[in-house]
């Protein structure tokens, strides 16, 4: 079953004076005031969020996650990812420090690619997911966090679409301040894994038909020129799950988003997600989830 999860008890959150009526279940973002030693006895004690992360925080602070450990001098500017699986905390050493945060959980994806938060190499702990500043990319990112929380006032009907465009101007905007590391894909379980992930993230554009779409093992097998068995075999040792696991994890991603931040009606997204009758949709979805698609929309 794929867990739902919806934002909440966020201690950040709390310093914020948002109005709550503006934000999404999956997506909130506010700015960071006067964040001082008072003010962070729960940010004090190592824990685990549900939820993943991104702050641009300026103020003399030290940040603790998992077994490691950053500082941030007075004056300074840091930005931080942090993911659902690492505890960390903050400890404020003097003064206040201010920024922005923006939370978000699996859900809040984007419509056109197979990607979640956790295939970020920012969200990995063991990579780097802390940035040290300097002011020329302070400004930059202040930028990226006002547009976001501006249009998350905004009372335009798409704006979480927008909103998510910004984010990943963020991720990416990080992601190109990262020591250059290749990806490794010249194994051939490395480029099968890798043509089987592109061949996904191309079933989900509006304008396919139902009939284009490939929805078993065999059709993806078929499609990068290899036996289904061996295809099944190279991603479940390059993953760790199966093939029919992997599509079926990535419709109900679609599914959820389309559920959430479209306006099409149930049956037009069972159409646009390949499947001959609403029913069965409602079946897969349910199976996958323990949810119908219409309860997931009255949350």
């Amino acid at each position: 079953m794929i867990p739902q999860q919806i934002l909440s008890n966020c201690p950040l959150a709390n310093l914020s004076h948002h109005n709550n009526d503006i934000n999404s279940k999956f997506f909130s973002a506010f700015p960071i005031v006067n964040f001082h030693k008072g003010r962070t006895t729960s940010a004090m004690i190592h824990s685990r969020r549900d939820f993943y992360k991104i702050v641009l925080i300026s103020g003399h602070a030290t940040y603790f996650y998992g077994d490691r450990q950053e500082s941030i001098a007075p004056g300074h500017c840091s930005l931080v990812f942090t993911n659902r699986d690492v505890p960390y905390r903050w400890e404020i050493h003097s003064g206040a420090c201010e920024g922005f945060s923006c939370i978000f959980a699996d859900d809040f994806l984007p419509l056109h690619t197979y990607l979640r938060p956790a295939d970020w190499s920012v969200f990995d702990s063991n990579g780097q997911c802390f940035f040290h500043l300097d002011q020329d990319q302070t400004s930059i990112f202040k930028s990226v966090f006002e547009k976001i929380i501006q249009e998350q006032s905004s009372t335009y009907a798409s704006k979480y679409n927008l909103i998510f465009i910004y984010l990943l101007e963020c991720i990416h905007l990080a992601l190109k301040l990262c020591p250059a590391s290749p990806r490794i894909i010249n194994s051939p379980s490395g480029r099968i894994t890798e043509a089987f992930y592109a061949i996904l993230s191309e079933q989900f554009p509006a304008g396919l038909s139902r009939n284009e779409r490939f929805r078993t093992a065999r059709d993806f097998a078929d499609q990068i020129g290899i036996h289904v068995n061996y295809l099944n075999r190279t991603l479940k040792t390059t993953t760790g799950k199966t093939t029919t696991q992997l599509i079926a994890e990535r419709t109900i991603q679609q599914a959820r988003a389309l559920l959430l931040y479209s306006d099409d009606s149930i049956s037009q997204i069972s159409y646009r997600l390949g499947f001959e009758e609403p029913t069965h949709f409602a079946q897969f979805f349910h199976k996958h989830t323990q949810l119908t698609p219409s309860s997931l929309r009255q949350i």
